[in-house]
Parts: structure tokens; C-alpha cells; sequence
């Protein structure tokens, strides 16, 4: 027998005295790379994730009849909503794709009704995953030591971090024989080089889920997707091989993933304050809400990379107060995230452009 969900109130969360000053240093990491990108390539790239490799146009289509515990946010009412996504690699310079490193996805839920998070503009729901479970570091000032040693090796000895992420792909390899996954050695290069259409992709960090506390997830589940799931790309020569694939595969594939909620039922096992905490799916399984469709598509359409890629940002800040960004690691996120986008906006000058009306 499951527990039932827990209900969201302000207490789940522990806020620390000294997260303003641990913000205040992740402001100045991202500094770091967005400046030295910057000025290398003479055009502001995202300060993470900033290479992507598909930019896709799609519906996402919220399930009828959930029950109330599901029926929350976003999800509260059945209907479909025009959606982008964008795949990427985690690093914050434009590395070449035999730099091995996790995948993420970004989505944008255009044309969400209810009460917006403080400073969200436009009508969007945006959700920030990536192809693993849980977060690289436990609290926000662990992520800024992290975060910190990236900022100290963006855009430095391409060719050392080739053989490097060769060398730690081995590495990870040997541990996971052995039943063990190192988040760390992964972001530095040691992830499979996998397909990114074949992944399944977590948020890590919890949400409020309106009235409940939930985690979230995008599953493949069409054929044309799951054939991928783990298939790794040899990027030998390639820089951008793992676009090139991407865009030959979306060509012809009628995609479809699940989008799943994970409902905290005990604060113990599943823990707000600590992302490096797995939710056992036995105590607190995934639960389907909403059904995400692409059509087969060009995944590097010049018009669609440019309003997409170029003219939007992604923020687990941008959204509605029902499924506000929970623990110290969301909230460290908020204020270098958006610090890093007008960064980027102004160097480019490029305004970013949240959509507003229905089918934006």
C-alpha cells in the first residue's frame, strides 16, 4: 500500500541564512563563463547547457479524467498546449560532441492559465530536465564548488578534454559494472555519448505540485524512440555529430513521450532540502499526467533555432506559483539563471521574448 502524497505547505522548505551570499558566488562563476565565451566567440552563449542539439516543435496533452491528486497545476484540467523543446549538453562552452557529457531537455508549455511565480513574465510553463536522477551536488554551496571548478576549465585545452572525457567514460563505465553512478564524473565528461532522443529525462529537484510536493520526469514511448535508448554516438571527427544525428532521425519519427509525476509521500525518503536523494519508484512511483507529440520535423530549422535557441530562455523560475521550484538548490537557481540570460540578452542585443498569446 502507497502512502498518500503529502501536502505542500511553506514548512517543507529550510532556507539557510547564507544562501544570499552562495547566489551572490554563483553569480560571479557564471560571470566567469559567460564572459570568457563571450568574448571568445563574439556572441553570448547560455552560461549552462549552452550547446543544443534540437530545437523541436510539438503539443504537449494533459490526460482526462486524473484523479484530484494529479489534477493539479498545469495538469489540473484536460486540453493540449503547444510546446518547443530544446536538447542539449550540460557545459557552458560550445564544446565538440567526443566531449561525452549528460543530456538535457528544456520544454516551454505555451498558454498556461494561473497565478504567475514573482518577476515570471508571459503565460509559459518551462520545465529543466536532464537524463539522470538526481542532482550533482546536495545543497546550493556544494553546486557553486562545482560550479566554480567548470567556470575554471570553460573554453580551456579542447584537445586535453577529448582524451579526458575518453579517459572518464572508461572510468564511469568500470563503476557502473560494479552497481555505481558518479553524477560528478559524468559532468566533467564521463557521461555515454548517448542519443538524446532516447533518453528519459528527470527534473532532479522537487516542485510544488499545487497542493502536493512532486518530482517530474519525460519518458520515450514511442517505437521510433525507444529503439535509441542507450545507443551511443560515435562523434569521431564529428563536432556536431550528435545534432546530425538527431536532425537525420527526427526526419522520420513520430515521437511520443510520457510526462510523469513523481508525488513525495514521506519527507524522510523524499526529501525537499536534498536532490542527491533518490525517490525510490516503489515508495513513490511515476505517474502519467500528459502525453508529449512531434511530428517528424527539421530539429535544426534555421527559423525555429533562432526564436527558440536564440530568442528564449528556459527557467525552472518561469511558470506558475502551483508548481513552484522547491529546496535551496531551485532557490539558488533563480537569481544567476536570470542573471545569466540578460547577460546574454544584452551582449547580443537580443531581447528575449517570452510568448504571451495562444499559439505564440
Amino acid at each position: 500500500m502507497l502512502r498518500e502524497p503529502l501536502r505542500y505547505e511553506p514548512g517543507v522548505e529550510d532556507i539557510k541564512p547564507d544562501e544570499k551570499e552562495t547566489i551572490q558566488g554563483l553569480n560571479d562563476a557564471f560571470d566567469t563563463i559567460l564572459e570568457r565565451t563571450a568574448n571568445d566567440y563574439g556572441h553570448a552563449v547560455r552560461s549552462v547547457h549552452a550547446k543544443a542539439h534540437g530545437i523541436l516543435e510539438g503539443e504537449l496533452t494533459v490526460e482526462e479524467n486524473l484523479p484530484p491528486e494529479l489534477a493539479q497545476g498545469l495538469f489540473a484540467k484536460p486540453g493540449s498546449h503547444k510546446i518547443y523543446l530544446r536538447m542539449s549538453t550540460n557545459a557552458g562552452d560550445i564544446l565538440p560532441d567526443a566531449v561525452s557529457l549528460p543530456r538535457g531537455l528544456a520544454m516551454k508549455v505555451l498558454d498556461v492559465e494561473g497565478e504567475r511565480l514573482p518577476g515570471a513574465e508571459g503565460t509559459a510553463q518551462d520545465f529543466v530536465m536532464v537524463n539522470g536522477k538526481v542532482f550533482q551536488a546536495p545543497t546550493a554551496d556544494k553546486f557553486l564548488g562545482n560550479l566554480k571548478m567548470l567556470a575554471s576549465t570553460t573554453d580551456r585545452l579542447e584537445g586535453t578534454k577529448k582524451v579526458m572525457s575518453s579517459v572518464l567514460r572508461g572510468v564511469n563505465t568500470a563503476l557502473e559494472a560494479v552497481g555505481i553512478e558518479s553524477t560528478k564524473i559524468q559532468s566533467l565528461g564521463g557521461a555515454p555519448n548517448v542519443d538524446p532522443l532516447g533518453e528519459t529525462y528527470y527534473s532532479t529537484t522537487p516542485f510544488r505540485y499545487g497542493d502536493h510536493i512532486a518530482k517530474f520526469s519525460v519518458k520515450p514511448v514511442a517505437p521510433g524512440l525507444t529503439v535509441l535508448t542507450g545507443r551511443e554516438i560515435d562523434a569521431s571527427g564529428r563536432p556536431d555529430a550528435i545534432r546530425e544525428e538527431v536532425r537525420s532521425e527526427m526526419m522520420g519519427i513520430e515521437g511520443e513521450w510520457e510526462f510523469r509525476v513523481q508525488l513525495c509521500r514521506d519527507l524522510e525518503k523524499q526529501p525537499v532540502e536534498d536532490p542527491t536523494v533518490e525517490w525510490d519508484e516503489e515508495e513513490a512511483p511515476f505517474q502519467k499526467v500528459a502525453t508529449i507529440r512531434v511530428r517528424p520535423q527539421d530539429s535544426w530549422d534555421a527559423a525555429r533555432v533562432e526564436k527558440v535557441n536564440e530568442e528564449m530562455r528556459f527557467s525552472i523560475w518561469t511558470g506558475i506559483d502551483a508548481h513552484r521550484p522547491l529546496g535551496n538548490i531551485n532557490r539558488a537557481r533563480r537569481e544567476p539563471y536570470r542573471h545569466s540570460a540578460d547577460f546574454r540578452a544584452k551582449f547580443n542585443g537580443c531581447p528575449y521574448h517570452e510568448p504571451t498569446g495562444p499559439g505564440a
